[in-house]
């Protein structure tokens, strides 16, 4: 079975109608319709920062996003014109193999998704339509028939990974071709690309060891790798590996080199593995540093592209769009002129008052029913009230002064008093007791630290308490073996 006629096998039970581009439901949100006073920016450049670019299929035309919005450019740079604009963000464009449409990244349905537009920016439709599981870096199949994109899976951790989903030009759900390992796993993956002949995908993934996300990991070692899909046979094999890591792939159109990015002590490269021979060397090592590091959703490098007749690359870098020729490794610049304006809303700043003389609390603490059952003391906003069972109103137990914390009450045997604990970021914390029915409290402690768990003795006459190690072992009532002390209820330590 060809890979053309494996994909239109995948999407058999797939509904694909252009009847599925319109949405019916009501927005709740529109990203185009942001409430308050618009106004504009001017933009007058000649750099741009981290922007991805395509190279149409007749080698005439780079299309680029810059700043949210999608330019075309002529290939011997110049003026670039504005295809897709508007408060909707916009990235990650990708011509269609017959050059008549671009794909790209937009929020403007309310989240990323991938759209589908003509390639002078008109006629623009979205193609998916997640709401949560969101989707980036679209590539066209080399029939034009399909878009691989990278779909985010969450986990718990709020941390996730990709996978490789394929949609009809037309829409429908898609299918998975590469899945995640697992559903707790954290490493990235994503960056699809098929091969000139369609049989099959590149994607990077992240190697480390583990299911979890590393921080701090090591770029000179081997953080991503290159892997490829075979949509015949459904493999994945490990296919551009080693130290400096592999990401971003591109392969040429004539199906002889992959291009990719890779780490050079520490600084990112542009090379070339030579599909025939194997052998993989840099072509361009002024590339800005790529994000292997970093949780990178939206890859790891802005995407580059080939020249039709795949003897040069051009790719973004330092600002600025470049061109490399693979045999002699020159580059040369393309020059690009942004004169533009966005429309931009300043932020909602709701009066807040910060500090007012009174505001209501929702959350309760350290709630402690008295013996008898008849009352209930506890802690909110770092003072303690009491108030009686069932529906009594609450009133503030000590008339000590506000500069410190209360909390961690305890009921006596007989309910006549509370003991708990107090917190000052100067002072630490202290042991207090206080009458049940309310008054300024008495210390208990003369030596501060960090203490919790305030409970009676049976007879009411002592107090043990927990105490965080350091500087207490002066005492003679502190026991190394459960961390507690005693106090006297008299007063002192």
């Amino acid at each position: 079975m060809t890979p053309n006629k494996l994909l239109a096998a995948l999407f058999v039970f797939l509904p694909v109608t252009e009847a599925l581009a319109a949405d019916e439901e009501e927005q709740a949100w529109d990203v185009n319709a942001i409430p308050g006073e618009p106004r504009d920016v001017t933009i007058d450049t000649r750099s741009g920062s981290w922007m991805s670019l395509d190279v149409s299929p007749d080698g005439k035309t780079i299309a680029f996003d810059l700043l949210g919005d999608i330019y075309v450019l002529s290939i011997e740079g110049g003026d670039a014109q504005s295809i897709n604009s508007g408060l909707a963000w916009a990235m990650q464009p990708r011509f269609s193999p017959d050059g008549s449409e671009i794909a790209f990244t937009s929020d403007a349905g309310g989240g990323d998704n991938i759209w589908i537009m003509k390639a002078d920016g008109s006629d623009a439709r979205q193609l998916t339509r997640e709401d949560f599981r969101l989707l980036n870096n679209p590539y066209w199949s080399p029939d034009g028939s399909y878009i691989a994109a990278r779909k985010h899976f969450t986990t718990a951790r709020s941390l996730g990974t990709g996978e490789i989903w394929i949609y009809h030009r037309n829409g429908g759900g898609g299918v998975a071709v590469v899945e995640r390992p697992g559903e707790s796993h954290q490493k990235e993956l994503g960056e699809p690309a098929f091969s000139p002949d369609g049989r099959y995908i590149y994607y990077t993934l992240d190697q480390t060891p583990g299911s979890t996300f590393i921080y701090a990991q090591d770029s000179n070692g081997e953080v991503f790798a290159i892997r490829r899909h075979d949509l015949q046979t459904g493999e994945n094999e490990l296919f551009v590996s080693g130290a400096g890591g592999a990401v971003r792939p591109a392969p040429s159109p004539d199906g002889k080199y992959l291009a990719f990015v890779r780490r050079i002590r520490g600084e990112s490269a542009l090379f070339l593995k030579n599909l025939e021979s194997g052998a993989e060397y840099p072509i361009y090592t002024g590339l800005d540093k790529d994000l292997q590091e970093v949780w990178a959703v939206h890859g790891t490098y802005p995407n580059m592209d080939w020249m039709p007749d795949s003897q040069s690359i051009v790719f973004w870098a330092g600002g600025g769009i470049k061109r490399v020729d693979i045999d002699s490794k020159a580059v040369t610049d393309i020059e690009f002129h942004v004169a533009d304006t966005r429309t931009v809303y300043d932020p909602p700043r709701r009066k807040v008052d910060v500090a007012p003389a009174s505001f209501d609390t929702t959350m309760v603490r350290n709630a402690e029913v008295s013996p008898d059952g008849s009352k209930v003391v506890f802690e909110s906003a770092g003072r303690l009230y009491v108030k009686s069972l069932p529906d009594g109103e609450p009133r503030r137990l000590t008339r000590d002064a506000t500069d410190h914390f209360e909390y961690d009450p305890s009921w006596s045997r007989n309910g006549r008093y509370i003991a708990f604990v107090t917190w000052d970021d100067e002072e630490l914390a202290h042991i207090h007791r206080v009458r049940a029915s309310g008054g300024k409290s008495a210390r208990l402690t003369r030596q501060p630290g960090h203490f919790h768990g305030p409970r009676f003795s049976p007879d009411g006459k002592s107090i043990v308490f927990r105490a965080d190690s350091g500087g207490y072992l002066t005492s003679p009532d502190w026991s190394m073996d459960t961390g507690a002390m005693l106090v006297s209820t008299s007063g002192g330590e």
